[in-house]
């Protein structure tokens, strides 16, 4: 054990908990060479004249215009600025995710590399934040971009988001949000999923609140978001939706439906069967025998589903010894 490592061993938790700032500014970055500077310094301006003890983590996706370059000088000169390098372009979920594991700070705050959030408002989520929230997600309610390109779509997104995870926020799609950092650790993010933070966090237990933020246009390079991407969030959604009402009973949808298919099948194969014998009906060549059968089959595999489900989730839980609920604190008249 080297003398950093037995240094970091003694002190008392009290003392790392002083060492751990109070704010990480984790930004995904994507080819945004003229960006980056500008915003790096914006972020550390703020932190530094609210007095916050900070660090700024970028995490580079994977750029191909020199912005790799750029992060790992702007690293090695400055203290507060941490870049991290991924091996290729992930996307901004995998990103993100990079970010949050490298976050040292009580509090992570989440922006976009393009200078459209604005670093001044971190000390408003903050303040936000002290009211009691988890996370605290931005409203861009006077948003700077095209109408029909990404004003339109967005909103038609975020009307169907709300009504299906049923979190009541306006902008699912900003990235400016403030998470408790303990929040995030029990958080597993793939796909397209960064944008459903909020629907996330509110399956974990979280309170959630929301606030306007200030939004500008863009002011280098073009955006990196098209309608192309709409397939991938409604398959994301269909996820979130049954993270959130079956995670941990996935054989009560399963089952349900195939229940419901096998007794319609026995039901259709019991009255073709009186046709046949009660009657002297011929049923050999009717659509209804071969429905019939599809429908039990189709239930005796839903079953199925739902029994490997069951397993699969018990597996997922348990090997991780994670619990299926979440304390938010324990209250107690005793001395522990």
């Amino acid at each position: 054990m080297n003398r950093s490592t037995l240094a970091g061993a003694l002190k008392s938790p009290l003392e790392r908990a002083m060492e751990q700032p109070q704010v990480s500014a984790v930004v995904p970055i994507y080819n945004e060479v003229e960006s980056v500077p500008l915003l790096v310094e914006r972020i550390a301006n703020v932190l530094q004249q609210n007095s916050f003890s900070y660090e700024i983590i970028c995490v580079d996706d994977g750029s191909t215009d020199g912005t790799t370059e750029l992060l790992r000088q702007l690293a090695q000169s400055r203290s507060d600025l941490k870049a991290v390098v991924l091996r290729r372009n992930y996307g901004q979920t995998a990103a993100m995710a990079a970010g949050f594991n490298h976050a040292q700070g009580q509090v992570i705050i989440t922006l976009d590399g393009d200078l459209q959030n604005d670093p001044a408002d971190i000390p408003r989520l903050m303040a936000k934040l002290d009211e009691g929230y988890d996370l605290v997600s931005g409203w861009r309610k006077e948003r700077q971009d095209a109408m029909v390109t990404r004003l339109i779509p967005s909103r038609i997104a975020n009307w169907l988001i709300r009504k299906v995870t049923e979190v009541k926020i306006h902008d699912y799609g900003c990235s400016l949000k403030a998470y408790r950092s303990e929040l995030v650790r029990d958080m597993n993010l793939y796909g397209e999923l960064h944008r459903f933070l909020p629907a996330l966090a509110f399956i974990e237990g979280a309170r959630i609140g929301e606030m306007p933020v200030q939004h500008h246009a863009r002011q280098f390079g073009k955006s990196k978001y098209g309608l192309g991407r709409t397939f991938r969030v409604l398959m994301d959604l269909a996820t979130i939706f049954f993270m959130k009402k079956f995670l941990t009973r996935p054989m009560h949808v399963f089952g349900l439906f195939g229940l419901f298919a096998m007794l319609l099948g026995i039901g259709l194969g019991g009255y073709l069967t009186v046709l046949k014998l009660g009657f002297g009906a011929a049923i050999g060549d009717r659509p209804l025998l071969i429905l019939a059968v599809v429908l039990f089959l189709t239930g005796i595999q839903l079953f199925s589903f739902g029994l490997l489900a069951e397993l699969a989730m018990r597996t997922y839980h348990e090997s991780q010894n994670r619990p299926i609920y979440r304390v938010r604190e324990v209250v107690s008249s005793k001395a522990e």
